[in-house]
């Protein structure tokens, strides 16, 4: 088959069009012939060679298409064997596109748990680029953080693929929502998505600003921090407020003043990837509420994966960079 092929890790220049060998069949899994696969920021870790994936290697975590055997359009959950406790990944939890390979691809082997049918309001790249950030922010937002209508939420750094996920799911259970971005223009594409308003973090004590857009000044209900800006996070919460926090891009260490931290009464809560129930609740709210479909950024030709992974490094987007597969 044909596929983005990574022989050795670097830069995105390793990622070039080659053969691959077509998956197997086996008993428990499904093969799917991908119409569409969406980058992720994980991707270009697995890439640098963060998770010690075998090369070569076909990358991607996220896709949609058709299965072989049946021919129904579906979704790949790229979650996988998370196991029995809802709380947290088994310990032979992976990702698609971590040990195995991806859908970088024509074609791609999934566990048979792991395919839903595509939800026939979505399009092909729309559908490629829900599954990853759709189940990460479910969980995030409501088996964590327990976000419910009428509460407020502020979002780190909108514009990525998680951030406006974020907004339309909180917004369409009824939350208010206000993001943070270093571009005006990212803060008023997030209003369109139905945020509130937002601040540009580059500012000069922007905390107070986004407190001042929260209820009263209090502060927030639930901070929702993907690149690891705890300190401020922090800050901006109301007390007794939860922090959930999924991401580390731009900090992988913090400080924090751990008296203040306690006497406010707030939570601190980790989260990452969802689980097959997770992504059943997103599916849910998708069908009761009118969440509006994924931000897709840029769209790119399979052939490009590596103009694409620089799209994505950029910071450039706002919402996914897709692959199509056609």
């Amino acid at each position: 088959m044909r596929a983005v092929v990574l022989r050795e890790f670097g830069s995105a220049d390793q990622l070039r069009i080659d053969s691959f060998p077509d998956p197997a069949e086996a008993s428990g899994w499904v093969v799917v012939r991908l119409r569409a696969s969406a980058l992720n920021w994980h991707d270009v870790l697995v890439r640098q060679g963060r998770y010690r994936s075998p090369l070569p290697h076909v990358l991607g975590a996220d896709g949609a298409g058709e299965r072989i055997d049946t021919g129904e359009p579906v979704m790949v959950l790229p979650s996988l064997w998370w196991g029995a406790d809802e709380s947290a990944p088994a310990p032979d939890f992976q990702i698609l596109g971590d040990q195995l390979p991806g859908t970088y691809a024509e074609l791609v082997r999934v566990p048979a748990e792991c395919l839903v049918p595509k939800p026939a309001r979505l399009s092909w790249t729309q559908a490629a680029a829900l599954p990853l950030v759709g189940v990460t922010c479910f969980r995030a937002l409501f088996t964590r953080g327990r976000l419910s209508s009428g509460e407020s939420l502020l979002v780190f750094g909108t514009g990525g693929g998680v951030a406006t996920m974020a907004v339309s799911l909180a917004v369409a259970i009824g939350a208010r929502v206000v993001v943070t971005s270093s571009s005006l223009a990212k803060i008023e594409q997030a209003q369109e998505l139905g945020a509130d308003g937002g601040v540009q973090h580059t500012d000069e004590d922007w905390v107070s600003a986004a407190r001042d857009r929260s209820p009263g000044g209090r502060g927030f209900d639930v901070v929702l921090d993907p690149v690891g800006r705890w300190t401020e996070a922090v800050r901006a919460l109301r007390p007794g407020g939860r922090l959930v926090v999924l991401g580390a891009n731009l900090a992988e260490l913090a400080t924090m003043d751990v008296r203040s931290f306690y006497f406010g009464q707030y939570d601190l809560l980790g989260t990452t990837m969802g689980s097959p129930k997770d992504f059943a609740g997103l599916l849910s709210l998708l069908d009761s509420t009118p969440v509006a479909p994924p931000v897709v950024d840029t769209v790119f030709p399979l052939e490009a994966a590596a103009e694409a992974h620089r799209r994505l490094e950029s910071g450039a987007g706002f919402g996914k960079v897709v692959l199509t597969h056609d």
